[in-house]
């Protein structure tokens, strides 16, 4: 054989570290329960068993709206067949497991206060959780979002102050902690955040990288740059979160397109996709537009279908987890999550039993279905056996 370039080791050398550079940008997802969302609570509002009362009151809603198979059916426009399996299941989720991922909000809905207030409300929340944590009403997946970092000072000192009391009352940090940052802007933000953290756990003597964070992003500048943010954050993100209402008003859309479902923010949702493709980073869509002002017939019907349709709308592009702010927002998220994991699952269970029986590898098809199944099985739509 002739060849023209007889000595390409040196080459060949450099083509593995580019190879095992981008395997350990993008090691894969990771394994274990995502939460199907994250229900935000305002700081001055969060005591020991806020989890079962907004499980409660949604389920009150569910009985007193739709009392029965038929009304949950046709409100939720499920199919006839699978309505009553998803009634039950709904009402027996929001019965013992109404919350799987909370976050006790020091940012919008709580709102700027004056210091000694927050430090109060602070050392408030530390009893509460720990309460929560002792009596085993806290939820699996937990947290506090602080402002944004715009407001740096007042952030970083409720960080500390939470944790520095938390440690204090209890003696360890519970498990499934996050600190949630909103309106995050770029990775020069996110670098000094990373550097903060580092120092904190050196402080609060916690191994490296215990604190992990979330961010919300949502300015248009931010979308762009998200593989720029996780590299600066290096390897604290666990989640982004999609702000698709502050996104398009950023974006100038008119009032009545400020909504979840614009194209603009499908394009948006899309460049994060690709951001954290293969990566263990999660993505979460942001908060709905619509609460009951009241909870008669009209307000909470209209509530549940309108969130059901947003919610619909993040499962189809991909997006498994999302925000909920009111009681009413629950059975709206469960009912459809639910549906969307039934219809199609006995076909799935099919599929993949052949699959087992066959003795071949999987094809990522198959990967595929197992990963859905899972994720129902997860949050309490289908039941175990299903695999």
């Amino acid at each position: 054989m002739n060849l023209s370039v007889t000595k390409t080791d040196d080459l060949t050398e450099r083509f593995r570290a580019a190879t095992a550079a981008h395997a350990r940008r993008h090691p894969g997802r990771v394994e274990g329960r995502q939460p199907v969302h994250t229900v935000f609570v305002p700081a001055d509002r969060f005591s020991r068993t806020t989890a079962p009362d907004l499980g409660a009151e949604a389920l009150r809603l569910l009985n007193k709206h739709t009392p029965g198979d038929g009304s949950f059916g046709a409100t939720f426009m499920l199919d006839p067949s699978l309505a009553g399996v998803i009634r039950a299941r709904v009402a027996a989720k929001l019965a013992k497991d109404p919350v799987e991922d909370l976050r006790i909000d020091f940012s919008d809905a709580y709102g700027a206060r004056p210091d000694d207030e927050e430090d109060a409300d602070i050392a408030q929340v530390v009893e509460a959780v720990a309460g929560a944590y002792q009596s085993q009403q806290l939820p699996h997946f937990w947290g506090i979002r602080v402002k944004s970092l715009a407001s740096a000072a007042r952030s970083l000192r409720t960080i500390d102050g939470f944790l520095t009391s938390l440690r204090d009352r209890l003696g360890r940090l519970p498990g499934g902690f996050v600190i949630g940052v909103p309106d995050v802007l770029g990775p020069d933000q996110v670098m000094v955040f990373a550097d903060y953290l580092d120092r904190l756990e050196s402080s609060l003597g916690l191994p490296s990288k215990t604190l992990h964070c979330e961010l919300q992003l949502d300015h248009p500048s931010a979308l762009p740059v998200a593989a720029d943010i996780l590299k600066a954050a290096a390897g604290r993100v666990q989640t982004l979160h999609f702000g698709a209402t502050s996104y398009a008003l950023a974006l100038d859309l008119p009032p009545e397109q400020q909504r979840l479902d614009h194209p603009a923010c499908d394009h948006a949702r899309h460049l994060l996709q690709v951001a954290t493709a293969d990566t263990p980073v999660r993505l979460s869509d942001g908060p709905p537009n619509l609460s009951p002002r009241d909870d008669g017939a009209d307000e909470v019907t209209s509530t549940w279908q309108t969130h059901s349709k947003q919610v619909r709308h993040s499962l189809n592009h991909g997006y498994y987890q999302g925000w909920d702010l009111h009681p009413a927002h629950l059975p709206a998220r469960y009912a459809t999550l639910y549906d969307f994991h039934l219809t199609g699952a006995e076909e799935a269970i099919g599929k993949i039993r052949a699959w087992q029986a066959s003795g071949t590898p999987p094809t990522t098809t198959i990967q595929s279905l197992t990963a859905r199944l899972k994720r129902g099985i997860a949050c309490g739509a289908l039941d175990p056996s299903a695999l």
